[in-house]
């Protein structure tokens, strides 16, 4: 295996810029997820490492080697698609075997090869069998192991679980996960679901308008996001943002609303409002760190209950704010309806400042 690395990668199509000074380095090993909505440019990244589309600017290297102006066969790496592209007229066996007969190595060490991953992704049963005759994630294990039996230095995976039901993609993130695992591989991988990049990487790249804004692991990019666009991607439900107005007192700082109430801050919180642009300030929390109450506590703010949803070991209400959907998680013990007027308590510790005219977090000073 290899490290890729990427050193403000560009690539324009006129006066849109697909991907725009992107820099990462993928360590040996590492699985990176690319995540972002559609059109963020991680698709068109891929691609780039690939060497399926010229870069306007940039380098990257796999490796040691700079591949810019390396055709994709001679990158060392293998590509999984989000339609697996199986030869259907072929067998499995014939399918994880082609690539080897195009490099024309012997046969026995092809059926050896072809064995060899068949076993590891447990399709050894099914090498006689026609794509037509596999189940979609039978068919996801055959363009694995076509990818597997290249024996590359790096996997390229573009949304290779988009086209699975939700049971059988639960099932697969598993698999790749162990896939990834048994091997040590380094791989690169698309989705536009941040559950899948939460779940299987060991670092996430989010992007948007072709920026990479930020590259960490997934425990500090949802703990830390860099701004507003970061925080409500990444997360099930999403952060909920709360635009207030940041005000300060004899009595210490406090976040204002236009209905009224105001949410006095912490000092560490206080501090982070001193360093904003202006006086808005958007207040994110995650829903589990939110705590609902029938009548009025120290910290709390007034709400109304939007919507309710039982999942069965946990419900979910969404809960007007200040004008903002608010999602907080509650015991399915507790019973709430729509319209109800509630309370909002917020953990100073865990909540999230930011700032509205740049939409950055706010650090103290």
């Amino acid at each position: 295996m290899a490290e890729i690395v990427l050193q403000r990668v560009m690539k324009t199509y006129g006066s849109l810029y697909a991907v725009n000074d992107v820099s990462f380095t993928v360590n040996d090993g590492e699985f990176v997820a690319l995540v972002g909505p559609s059109g963020c440019g991680k698709t068109t990244t891929l691609n780039l490492i690939a060497g399926l589309l010229p870069m306007t600017g940039g380098d990257i290297a796999i490796g040691d080697r700079v591949v810019n102006d390396l055709d994709p066969k001679d990158r060392d790496i293998a590509m999984v698609f989000q339609n697996y592209a199986l030869y259907p007229n072929k067998s499995v066996f014939n399918n994880l075997a082609f690539p080897l007969q195009m490099r024309k190595l012997p046969k026995d060490q092809i059926d050896t090869k072809v064995r060899d991953a068949a076993k590891l992704l447990d399709i050894t049963h099914l090498l006689e069998r026609k794509p037509r005759e596999l189940s979609g994630g039978q068919q996801q294990r055959v363009a694995l192991g076509r990818a597997l039996v290249r024996d590359p230095a790096v996997f390229l995976m573009d949304e290779p679980l988009s086209n699975l039901d939700a049971k059988l993609r639960v099932q697969m993130r598993s698999e790749i996960k162990r896939f990834h695992h048994n091997l040590n591989a380094t791989i690169v991988y698309v989705t536009h679901d941040q559950l899948e990049a939460v779940t299987m990487a060991d670092k996430m790249a989010v992007m948007n308008g072709g920026l990479l804004l930020q590259y960490d692991t997934p425990a500090n990019v949802f703990a830390h996001p860099v701004n507003t666009f970061v925080a409500s991607f990444v997360g099930s439900p999403a952060m909920s943002l709360i635009p207030l107005e940041g005000t300060t007192s004899a009595t210490g700082a406090a976040l204002r609303s236009p209905e009224g109430w105001e949410l006095p801050l912490s000092p560490m919180n206080a501090r982070k409002v001193a360093g904003s642009t202006s006086n808005q300030i958007i207040l994110g929390a995650r829903h589990s760190t939110l705590k609902l109450h029938k009548a009025p506590v120290p910290g709390s703010v007034p709400g109304k209950v939007y919507t309710v949803e039982p999942t069965g070991d946990v419900t979910f209400a969404q809960v007007f704010i200040n004008g903002a959907v608010v999602n907080i998680s509650v015991e399915p013990t507790i019973i709430i309806h729509p319209d109800e007027q509630v309370f909002i308590e917020f953990d100073q510790d865990r909540m999230h400042l930011f700032d509205a005219a740049t939409t950055m977090a706010l650090q103290a000073a």
